[in-house]
């Protein structure tokens, strides 16, 4: 068989690149186009429907509270969900997205007195509490604070983190999980599997950890340069949505 191009197949092509010039030329118009309610196809995937937690929402991000949805509502609404990949992302102030500006609020409102209320003992020397119901994490010794209060992420509802009075047994820096197949630096190990160590994940990511205590790098590296094997640990509390 020959090589060479028929006078049918070079029309085929020209009428083949015409349509892709028209389809790309579409396809750069899309993101402009205007949608019913008036915004960009971008802002279509939008949730414009008011949520249950809309005033709350409105109030804490700083917008107009009016508890009605409204483009820039949505908008702000969604870049606090992918800020924290709270799924889905489309902006609608759902019990999700409240639940962890809820916590947000529980965990300013604790100051530099997490443990104002005297939950966490203040009779065994330094010990790392666990707040469960703040989501919140601190380094004590007897009543003085010495670091901390710092959010963290602990057990989703099914893989909780366990309540009570542990000990700090097995420390590894570079920690590897075999279980989850992830990295765990600054693991320090308080009950079986269940340790305090970094993430990269935000602390406000739902629904929340296998049962360990996640910390953002820093704070991680600072609790392992306070404690040691043989430190007490207290967890006390509950998850909200557990």
């Amino acid at each position: 068989m020959g090589t060479g191009t028929t006078g049918t197949a070079r029309k085929a092509r020209r009428a083949g690149g015409r349509a892709a010039v028209w389809g790309g030329a579409a396809a750069l118009a899309l993101p402009l186009a205007v949608v019913a309610w008036g915004g960009t196809a971008e802002a279509a995937s939008c949730n414009l429907s008011t949520g249950p937690y809309q005033r709350q929402v409105e109030k804490f991000l700083g917008r107009p509270v009016d508890g009605r949805q409204s483009a820039a509502d949505c908008a702000a609404v969604r870049a606090f969900q992918r800020s924290h990949a709270i799924s889905p992302a489309q902006g609608y102030a759902g019990p999700l997205t409240w639940r962890a500006m809820s916590t947000m609020l529980a965990q300013r409102a604790a100051g530099t007195t997490p443990n104002r209320a005297g939950a966490c003992p203040v009779n065994r020397g330094r010990i790392a509490c666990v707040d469960l119901t703040r989501q919140l994490s601190w380094i004590q010794d007897g009543a003085a604070l010495k670091y901390g209060p710092v959010p963290v992420r602990t057990g989703k509802d099914g893989t909780e983190t366990r309540t009570g009075l542990k000990r700090i047994y097995h420390r590894s820096i570079d920690h590897w999980s075999t279980v989850y197949n992830v990295s765990m630096p600054y693991a320090q190990f308080f009950d079986g599997g269940i340790a305090f160590h970094s993430t990269a994940k935000s602390m406000w990511n739902p629904p929340g950890s296998g049962g360990c205590v996640n910390m953002r790098s820093a704070d991680a590296k600072a609790y392992w340069n306070l404690l040691g094997k043989g430190e007490d640990v207290y967890v006390y509390g509950r998850k909200p949505g557990t």
